[in-house]
């Protein structure tokens, strides 16, 4: 979750996104090579995707479908006729010297999705972030520069081939951000939904989602746009938060100060935490694109249009609406509870079996979260099902065992263990005239106690609590004990 900012109030930003989406299909776009991650360099390379001599690309029916699953997910118009062109540039990375892309027609158009900001109090804004385009298109390679921590001092480079071919989508948003951390949450927001239809792993780390940044800054008021940035490099989301609100000051420092702004692409530097210059930003005119003469148009009929779009998950945005208005969920344990398919679809089972929703979410966000920290597991890889979570969480509201004694047994529970075998003999001790001997015992075995309590500190109360949590094997009911501790304590005052 992003953290909230200082906002300017004598200017005001323009960002826009475009972040490449690496789709998870086993082939290239064009061809059967792999698209495995940290194979050897130029392993995972063909003629096609080298653009060799008498070789023709075949498009990868399952990259189509990924590419409209994703469209109908950002709420976009399918195109029922798109096509293919090529993008021309020469860089040693593009082993054709041209990529095949999507210009004028591409495969969605004009959609939206919904972000939600948490403050600190917990509090929730949402604001909808229109989506341009998303569009198909094949990578490049991938270069190595050596030599010099700094690409302006390396003395020489290496080039992997094994991206080149591998499919992605590129995603471009409307101008619709004001803020770095507006602008994380967009990217997280997208990660999200590609994870939850099983388009992409989304991996910033791995490079399988990768964002570029345009940024302007304009007085609040004015309509029109200031001088357009674009900002790349950025390979975390904190990473995009810090580079946007390092460049909205870098902007306003320049406009103030009269220093014309150029339209350039620059580079996130992590280490000094600054953009730098990279090179004068190219126009599509710049590009040459054609269109590709060796693919044929594409088109989507209906009929597939529609199974495809019937294979949809629910994606975080509903599921959140859902847990906070029907649930009666914080927006923070919304967001937390929907950030993995996975952890959401626990989540329901258990609730769907009985559980308390609450009650579900705090074992999910709590303890078991905390052991699939440490164990580095998926919460689908543990054996404590939904339905054994349900069990358990109806167990502690129905008095029948305290929340002490099911935190106490969660090892078992985490093995596969059924809570009725667990819990056998282990329900709560709710009868005074078992509990009351006890308490005694406890008061008369801590004078020291019992003076500090006569002194007026109170919060001694919890000591005696444990004590007899302790003797009954945390078996003794929480709430009774308290309230009859209490009530032998006072008489001890009076």
């Amino acid at each position: 979750m992003t953290a909230a900012t200082t906002v300017k109030t004598d200017y005001e930003a323009i960002i826009g996104l475009e972040t490449h989406c690496q789709l998870a299909t086993k082939t290239k776009i064009f061809s059967d090579s792999s698209t495995e991650f940290g194979a050897d360099p130029n392993t995972n390379i063909d003629p096609i995707c080298m653009g060799l001599p008498g070789v023709l690309p075949v498009l990868n029916e399952k990259v189509l479908e990924y590419a409209v699953k994703a469209g109908l997910a950002l709420n976009c118009q399918i195109a029922k006729y798109s096509k293919f062109d090529r993008k021309q540039y020469f860089y040693p990375d593009l082993p054709k010297n041209y990529q095949i892309s999507q210009f004028d027609l591409p495969i969605a158009e004009h959609g939206h999705i919904e972000i939600e900001l948490v403050d600190k109090d917990g509090n929730s804004t949402r604001k909808k972030i229109g989506v341009t385009r998303l569009h198909m298109e094949e990578d490049a390679g991938k270069l190595v520069h050596a030599g010099s921590d700094r690409l302006s001092g390396s003395s020489y480079s290496l080039v992997d081939y094994n991206r080149a071919g591998v499919p992605l989508v590129e995603i471009v948003s409307e101008p619709d951000l004001r803020s770095g951390q507006e602008a994380a949450e967009y990217a997280q927001e997208l990660r999200r939904i590609v994870r939850y239809l099983g388009v992409s792993d989304g991996n910033m780390q791995e490079g399988s989602l990768r964002c570029d940044v345009n940024i302007s800054v304009r007085p609040v008021g004015q309509k029109e746009f200031g001088t357009k940035v674009e900002i790349k490099n950025m390979n975390s989301f904190s990473a995009i938060q810090k580079a946007i609100e390092y460049e909205i000051e870098r902007q306003i420092e320049a406009v103030e100060s009269g220093e014309p702004i150029i339209q350039e692409t620059r580079l996130w530097e992590e280490g000094s935490q600054r953009t730098i210059s990279m090179r004068v930003k190219e126009g599509s005119s710049d590009y040459r694109y054609f269109p590709e003469p060796d693919l044929a148009p594409i088109e989507v009929s209906e009929e597939q249009l529609k199974k495809w779009e019937s294979e949809l998950p629910d994606l975080p945005a509903k599921k959140r609406h859902y847990y906070e208005t029907e649930l009666g969920l914080s927006p923070y344990d919304a967001r937390v509870l929907t950030e993995e398919r996975a952890t959401a679809e626990y989540f329901e089972a258990a609730v769907n079996k009985g559980a308390n929703s609450k009650s579900a979410a705090n074992w999910i966000m709590g303890d078991i979260a905390g052991y699939l920290n440490k164990q580095k597991l998926n919460i689908s890889e543990i054996k404590l099902t939904p339905s054994n979570l349900a069990e358990v969480v109806k167990l502690i509201d129905k008095g029948e065992i305290s929340n002490a004694k099911a935190k106490e047994k969660l090892p078992d529970l985490l093995e596969g263990k059924a809570p009725k075998d667990i819990f056998a003999g282990e329900k709560l001790i709710t009868d005074p005239a078992v509990l009351e001997p006890l308490i005694d015992e406890a008061i008369a075995g801590n004078p020291k106690e019992v003076e500090k309590y006569r002194s007026g500190k109170t919060n001694v109360k919890g000591f005696f609590v444990g004590q007899v949590l302790k003797k009954t094997g945390k078996r003794a009911d929480p709430k009774l004990t308290n309230q009859l501790i209490d009530k032998k304590l006072k008489a001890l005052v009076e």
